[in-house]
């Protein structure tokens, strides 16, 4: 290490691995089940794969406009009218992104100064907060309320302030399940306001929500729509995580702010995919069946799940469903996730990481983006402990 080196000050001296590398690492090196991490072990569609096959032999394989290539943002747009109907311009509200973390961080970069306060919900994805930090920005936590993981709209209302630049909400919920109502949008709409807050809502599992809900995209509310950067991910919907596909919406003066900053971050996205991805969100089929059979898969997890000393409350969206294991354990959520993964091979993300005081419900999340094979092996082992 150089002597200039040594004195270098981290923007982010308290963040480390995230904990979905380490559990993952950690269930490889144990031979574990993994259900840590989110993604699916089960494949791609095959008429997916063979369109970005035929993109690739056809020769787009060069870069992509920055905003994306004009097919994906057209079927875009149509999708957000047909199932929300809201108006979106394709040439100037809608960019695709190498990923949702990455339109959640730029959206962030792109209005977060100095000093601004942002209002996060724990437990909270763990890429918002760092994302505020690293731009000066001052995360502000209100704590979700457990057993049904929801907001306190009086506790928010006491936390706004001058300082208040951003409010991020996330439906369907990661990691807890739980899904925003009609009323909850509501209450943001009405805090907001005539003020100058922002919105970022993060909605990448639209489409995973459970026992025939609606989702409450901030879209259906016209001033929300109006204050929002609106996120999604083609990754959790077409089973594709590794190709890190998303996109992000949002009015016209909001998305030059975005656009401002994503084309010096990435500048543009994987051209073929994006190709292949406009030919098949042209069949709604292709999005709109896949909450059926995750809750199928959520469904026969928690089947499985009976007898064991595990408690639960079915989630409501998302692939992650919560198990409270204080009947078995005093352990620590973090120290009972390694146990879980190297004794018994099924592999966990301790809840606690997802707030900033580290708060220890003794909650473990399991994703169950699984084949049915792979459930009923993790439900057999959890259910003899």
């Amino acid at each position: 290490m150089s002597e200039n080196s040594k004195n270098l000050k981290s923007k982010l001296p308290h963040v480390g691995i995230t904990i979905f590398a380490v559990m993952s690492k950690l269930a490889h090196d144990s031979g574990a089940l993994n259900l840590s991490q989110g993604f699916p072990d089960f494949p791609v569609s095959p008429e997916l794969i063979d369109r970005v096959t035929f993109y690739m032999k056809k020769g787009d394989n060069q870069y992509a406009p920055m905003t994306g290539v004009q097919p994906l943002r057209e079927q875009i747009c149509r999708k957000a009218e047909t199932l929300y109907g809201a108006r979106y311009h394709p040439e100037k509200e809608i960019n695709v992104t190498a990923g949702a973390t990455q339109a959640l961080y730029t959206a962030i970069a792109a209005v977060v100064h100095e000093g601004d306060e942002v209002i996060l919900f724990s437990p909270a994805y763990d890429c918002y907060a760092p994302a505020v930090e690293v731009h000066g920005g001052i995360p502000v936590f209100s704590h979700l309320k457990p057993p049904g993981y929801t907001i306190d709209w009086d506790e928010v209302q006491s936390l706004i302030n001058g300082k208040t630049r951003m409010i991020v909400v996330n439906t369907p919920h990661n990691p807890t399940g739980s899904i925003l109502t009609d009323r909850d949008m509501r209450k943001l709409d009405k805090l907001t306001r005539g003020t100058d807050i922002l919105v970022i809502s993060d909605e990448v599992y639209e489409h995973i929500i459970f026992d025939g809900t609606p989702h409450q995209s901030a879209m259906l509310y016209p001033g929300l729509r109006e204050r929002s950067f609106v996120v999604f991910s083609f990754g959790k919907t077409f089973h594709s995580t590794g190709w890190k596909m998303g996109y992000c919406l949002a009015p016209d003066e909001l998305m030059q702010e975005f656009r401002s900053v994503h084309q010096f971050l990435v500048y543009c996205c994987n051209t073929p995919i994006q190709h292949a991805l406009a030919d098949f969100l042209a069949d709604d089929a292709n999005y709109l069946g896949i909450s059926p059979m995750y809750q199928a898969k959520r469904d026969l997890f928690l089947d499985r799940l009976k007898t064991s000393r595990f408690k639960f409350t079915p989630t409501s969206g998302s692939y992650f469903q919560l198990l409270d294991y204080s009947d078995i354990t005093d352990e620590g959520d973090m120290d009972f996730a390694v146990r879980l993964t190297e004794e018994h091979k099924v592999a966990s993300i301790p809840v606690s990481v997802f707030y900033p005081d580290a708060l220890d419900n003794r909650v473990l999340r399991f994703c169950f983006a699984k084949r049915e094979e792979t459930l009923e092996k993790a439900a057999e082992i959890l259910c003899r402990i």
